[in-house]
């Protein structure tokens, strides 16, 4: 049985199911890429919000590269299963739970037009992206192609859209949260889009909006998820399962979204409500700084070290006795020598723990040469 809406009700007892409300939510999120981690951080908690009747917006979706295919978001009526599985606190978790938050997958070099009268909408109120690390880059074009090439000048295309058919309101700004892994990523991203208003020779009201109309955060995201799991794993889940997902993801019981924010942005973002894994703060440079060196920093260091060794997937590496031995001895006595804010030290044990213990979930098939992806 492939997933879908009519095939809900013979699923059984091993998923979370949402109700028959939430497809007929409004439309509230604009998230520009198809990503696994998209899909199990930000989707997650859109979800699991919605699911309890708080924020109760659904998400569209605009697939911007040529690479890879969206039929599968159709047959599956945007449907897909998020699978959890890791240790935490010494208890093993196996959750699964269906996503119903994304309402439909817009393929922007076939339909870009939908993507602008979406910027018409008085319900959209947040954009996502994630992008890569090369996806926040200025390239000079116009944005008024169909559609624009760099992401930066699709989203600069939907708000000057979106400005223009509301007259330059102000009310009717966004709240804008890149999660690239770039520093600071949502000010590199509003820089860019002053530079191509300059190159469009865009009007000065439109650039008074674009800076005081709205709310740039930016934002870390930390969460293991691999991405497809291997056939054989896919195949024992969905026998579990009960259907067939062909979007199925596996992700780590861990899960933080750290987002830069005022109140105004927190009363707005609701679903930060219903899970500590959302942090809205004035200042998120702990996190980022926690996160990308300690875990980032370790991966970097470790991967090509790792693939050498012959060790496949990072779990490999911690069962590992002597690599084990490295990675911990790199974290804590060089890594975390080497933060540079001012940080209790037992604080950055801590989280260091909590990373080692995350390296060593035999539920994550976590690819050390899958860390390389834009290595250099």
């Amino acid at each position: 049985m492939n997933l879908s809406r009519s095939a809900l009700s013979q699923s059984g007892e091993k998923v979370q199911l949402p109700s028959s409300e939430i497809f007929s939510l409004s439309e509230k999120v604009l998230q520009f890429g198809t990503g696994v981690l998209l899909r199990a951080l930000p989707d997650h908690f859109i979800s699991e919000a919605n699911n309890q009747g708080i924020f109760n917006g659904r998400i569209v979706v605009v697939k911007s590269t040529s690479s890879g295919s969206t039929d599968a978001y159709g047959r599956q009526d945007n449907l897909y299963t998020v699978c959890t599985r890791g240790i935490t606190g010494g208890k093993a978790i196996a959750h699964n739970a269906l996503n119903a938050s994304i309402s439909r997958v817009i393929n922007a070099n076939d339909d870009w037009n939908a993507v602008l009268h979406f910027a018409e909408s008085e319900e959209l109120m947040l954009v996502v992206s994630n992008t890569t690390e090369v996806g926040i880059q200025l390239k000079e074009e116009d944005i008024l192609q169909n559609p624009p090439h760099s992401f930066p000048a699709k989203l600069l295309a939907v708000l000057y859209h979106r400005f223009k058919h509301f007259k330059g309101d102000g009310s009717k700004g966004l709240i804008i949260v890149p999660t690239e892994l770039i520093p600071d990523n949502a000010d590199v991203l509003l820089a860019i889009l002053k530079q191509l208003c300059s190159l469009n020779n865009l009007d000065s009201d439109f650039k008074n909006w674009l800076i005081d109309a709205n709310h740039f955060c930016n934002s870390l995201v930390d969460r293991i998820v691999p991405g497809s799991p291997s056939p054989e794993v896919s195949a024992t889940i969905q026998r579990e399962l009960g259907y067939i997902d062909d979007l199925l993801i596996v992700a780590e019981p861990y899960k933080l979204w750290a987002i830069q924010g005022n109140a105004a942005v927190k009363e707005k973002l609701s679903f930060s409500k219903t899970d500590s894994g959302v942090v809205i703060e004035e200042d998120i440079k702990l996190y980022r700084e926690l996160k990308l060196r300690m875990l980032n920093g370790t991966h970097t260091l470790s991967c090509g070290l790792a693939f050498l060794h012959d060790l496949e997937f990072v779990v490999d590496a911690m069962n590992d006795k002597q690599f084990s031995c490295f990675i911990k001895e790199l974290m804590r006595e060089e890594i975390a020598e080497g933060i540079s804010i001012e940080v209790d030290k037992q604080v950055v044990q801590q989280y260091g723990q909590t990373v080692l213990d995350r390296f060593s979930n035999p539920y994550i098939q976590h690819k050390w040469i899958g860390i390389t992806v834009q290595y250099t």
